[in-house]
């Protein structure tokens, strides 16, 4: 196809879904646009974006990739970018200008109106990790002395320029928070009461602005709240983190623990530069080089023994694999609940005594079935019982060390999964090897 067709073809599909997009019947999802967009050609997506209502593209753009957006955002007419990011939710549009280089920043920032520019320039200030550096400024904000009705009103004249306002935030005379009201409430109270009556005995629940954006997620989920309002020092109201921004909090920190278990950056994507990449794998890759040379140590300590029972060799792997198993499934459950809960110490080593219990009883269980098996393959009762036990040893490790190393990490202040995978297998693979050849040379060949 030649590039005249492309472009025709492009220019077809863009007026199908310009007028799908504004259609009121046939309504085309930003996010369905946005997945479109990802799959063009980056000029091709330029092309698009021109053709496009300012409204439209705002709304489809803050649906795309992180990745996308930048080299959307760095090959986009400055002028068109910042219209564009005018029209977003502050804090969609502050996560795209906060991954531009410093001097497209600036000159983005320096297009965009004074409002919009000193409210994405505020949210810029906050740690991105951080309750502020998620939320969202675009509330409603209610005098807590207004009546219900002044406050309908409000909210009525407000709601086009705000978010979908799940709750309205009252404050007092000097913007500090006072109270939370859910938009039923207020329809279902009778008429002429007022505000501060509906939050006499409230529990306020709310984070500052420097909690971490994973606790917030975590109050979030235990509270079954659909936002979370965000104070300053002085418990004025800055904004609000919505269940949308957990949702995407919760999945980012999830990607991020499962690469980070084996070692991998938890940014890392198949977008990302190769030599990043190797950058962030290399050095646990010469971590896990070294932790299996300790592993090849202790089978040569026992060369003499494998040499003369060659079959030691086979079930070698067996108890390294079995061991290695039972250790990622306590620590999957560990770091998983240290990623949706808040750290509590004790909770959280009875919860490692909880998983040595089901070592143990699996470990019982999985060794009888292998004794079983070695005896029938090969007769000889000493060699089954000793490859039992050995295997029963290796998995009551395995669970131990997988619950314990993701504590053992976050009580010295790392990431309870970062490279926990290459501690784990280190440890099953050193101690599985160790007991089979030890027990082997002992009862086997009597050393």
């Amino acid at each position: 196809m030649t590039e005249k067709n492309l472009d025709s073809e492009l220019h077809e599909w863009t007026d199908t879904v310009r007028e799908a997009l504004s259609s009121s019947q046939e309504e085309t999802h930003p996010a369905d646009a946005a997945e479109h967009i990802e799959g063009l050609r980056i000029e091709d997506q330029v092309k698009f974006i021109k053709q496009l209502p300012i409204k439209d593209a705002a709304e489809s753009i803050a649906e795309m990739d992180s990745r996308d957006q930048l080299a959307l955002f760095q090959n986009l007419n400055q002028g068109l970018a910042a219209r564009i990011l005018e029209r977003m939710s502050p804090d969609d549009a502050t996560d795209i200008v906060e991954t531009l280089d410093p001097e497209l920043q600036k000159a983005i920032l320096s297009r965009i109106k004074p409002e919009d520019r000193a409210e994405i320039s505020t949210l810029l200030t906050y740690n991105p990790d951080t309750a502020g550096g998620v939320m969202n400024t675009e509330v409603v904000v209610l005098d807590q002395d207004l009546s219900v009705d002044q406050a309908i009103a409000k909210i009525r004249d407000e709601v086009e320029d705000k978010e979908i306002p799940y709750y309205a935030y009252l404050v007092d005379g000097r913007g500090r928070l006072a109270g939370v009201v859910s938009l039923r409430d207020l329809l279902v109270s009778r008429h002429g009461i007022h505000l501060r009556e509906l939050i006499k005995t409230q529990n306020l629940i709310f984070v500052r602005h420097d909690e971490d954006k994973e606790e917030v997620a975590k109050l979030i989920g235990h509270y079954n709240l659909l936002a979370l309002p965000v104070v300053d020092e002085d418990q004025r109201l800055l904004g609000v983190v919505t269940v949308d921004d957990v949702i995407d909090i919760i999945h980012e920190e999830a990607s991020e623990d499962m690469q980070a278990m084996v070692g991998a950056a938890g940014d890392e994507s198949a977008d990302s530069p190769w030599t990043y990449s190797v950058k962030k794998r290399l050095p646990w890759l010469v971590i896990n080089v070294l932790n299996s040379a300790v592993a090849a140590w202790v089978v040569h300590l026992f060369e003499g023994t494998i040499a003369q029972m060659a079959i030691l060799a086979v079930l070698m792997p067996i108890v390294a694999n079995q061991a290695g198993n039972s250790g990622q499934q306590a620590l999957a459950v560990m770091i998983r609940q240290l990623a949706t809960e808040r750290f509590e110490r004790k909770k959280s080593w009875l919860a490692v005594f909880r998983e040595l219990k089901i070592g143990l009883v699996n470990g019982l269980i999985i060794s009888i079935l292998v004794m079983a098996s070695v005896y029938f393959l090969t007769h000889k009762i000493t060699l089954s019982v000793v490859m039992s036990a050995a295997l029963g040893f290796d998995m009551l490790i395995g669970v131990l060390a997988g619950a314990s190393i993701p504590l053992v990490l976050k009580e010295i202040g790392r990431d309870p999964a970062q490279a926990s995978s290459i501690f784990l297998t280190t440890i099953t693979d050193s101690v599985g090897f160790f007991s089979l050849l030890g027990l082997a040379g002992v009862f086997l060949l009597g050393r």
